[in-house]
């Protein structure tokens, strides 16, 4: 009896798979209508202005003031917490959105890898850049650094994307939404905050230039759609923006005192 009830389970696991709905893998934001892309990018044209502005008044290397150790070890126990609740937060809402959308599988896009090349190219400038201040500081900055420059990034992107996240939750989207993205901005702004605990770090006129020439790349996108990168032009307006936010967080390291670059050894 046992083998012939297995053909017959195994027919009804084939009909079964045959009938399960394909992948729902939709964009993750929806694009801009003419009018809305319109204001975002003039608002994101004016945005870069100010950063161009902001540049030109700053003639020398704005020195952070450093926080003493209690409230650095703040700053790091803050981090850490928006970390560990941004990761509990994603995983309530990654089953909430199983829940939706069983069928849902996350869109494969190919801006990773450039991320990943670009993070490690800027781990390695800063850390040669900062030699001087030894070995510890050093490695502290290409770390902080790196993190910093796609906090850089990510921040107004967030804000352009956050009202627009797709597929979404189906009931209390608001919430959902919430849920997503605060924690997220929490994690951004502590780890751009770790930035006080580094010597190394000074706020120069390159750097405002890069933000700028970040967020003009994003007003040319906003003017089609701000669309989700899986055409060509998106995908190179979105490499080309993350590129300048690394190269600004680079500048950060490069400064000059008393004539001399940042990296000279002393």
């Amino acid at each position: 009896m046992s083998r012939l009830a297995q053909p017959d389970a195994i027919l009804q696991l084939v009909q079964a798979q045959g009938t399960m709905p394909p992948p729902y893998s939709p964009p993750s934001w929806v694009s801009y209508g003419a009018g809305e892309a319109t204001l975002l990018t003039i608002v994101l044209f004016f945005v870069a202005c100010g950063f161009i502005y902001a540049g030109k008044r700053l003639h020398m290397p704005l020195m952070i003031v450093r926080p003493g150790t209690t409230v650095a070890w703040l700053l790091i126990a803050i981090w850490s917490l928006a970390v560990c609740t941004l990761g509990v937060a994603w995983s309530v809402y990654g089953l909430r959105l199983k829940e939706a959308y069983p069928s849902f599988v996350e869109p494969r896009v190919r801006v990773h890898i450039f991320t990943i090349i670009d993070a490690l190219v800027t781990f390695f400038a800063i850390l040669y850049l900062t030699r001087r201040w030894g070995r510890k500081v050093s490695v502290h900055s290409a770390i902080i650094g790196t993190a910093v420059a796609w906090m850089i990034f990510e921040f107004p992107f967030d804000l352009i994307v956050m009202m627009r996240i797709n597929p979404p939750i189906p009931s209390h989207t608001m919430v959902y939404r919430l849920l997503f993205f605060l924690p997220l901005f929490l994690v951004e702004f502590s780890t751009v905050s770790l930035l006080t605990l580094l010597p190394s770090v000074r706020v120069t006129a390159y750097a405002a230039y890069a933000v700028a020439g970040m967020f003009a790349v994003f007003a040319v996108w906003a003017a089609f759609g701000f669309a989700f990168p899986t055409e060509p032009l998106p995908l190179a307006l979105n490499v080309i923006s993350k590129i300048l936010c690394f190269v600004a967080a680079i500048m950060l390291f490069v400064w000059r005192v008393d004539g001399e670059i940042s990296e000279s050894r002393v």
